[in-house]
């Protein structure tokens, strides 16, 4: 069993960054990939990032590439998504996962509450 409480979530201006976080609890967080979602309002939960158990491979969704890195410190049951260049589009809930490597929710078995990211123009 894996518990995941996200943190870093805010108002921001377009352009601007924010650094999520995500911090597990228990003793097998290196065992699971971990990922990125995020839902706007009124819409269906969409993947951001994922990245492998020892953080060597990662995967973007198209529209983050070049502003967006997803990290991990096994160490510290930590994961991280550093945002920059924020744009109004980004707004919505973050939440993390752990589960496979894969851009399927299908495929996450543990989620965190999410942390809101608002954007503003």
């Amino acid at each position: 069993q894996v518990q995941l409480v996200e943190s870093g979530g805010g108002l921001v201006q377009a352009g601007g960054s924010l650094r999520l976080s995500c911090v597990a609890s228990g003793r097998t967080f290196s065992t699971y990939a971990m990922g990125w979602f995020r839902q706007a309002p009124g819409k269906e939960r969409e993947f951001v990032a994922t990245i492998t158990t020892n953080g060597g491979n990662t995967f973007y969704t198209d529209s983050v590439k070049g502003r967006f890195t997803i990290s991990r410190d096994n160490a510290k049951n930590t994961l991280l998504l550093q945002m920059n260049n924020l744009k109004p589009e980004d707004t919505g809930v973050y939440y993390c996962a752990a589960g496979r490597f894969a851009t399927d929710a299908s495929a996450y078995s543990y989620w965190g509450q999410g942390t809101q990211v608002t954007v503003s123009s």
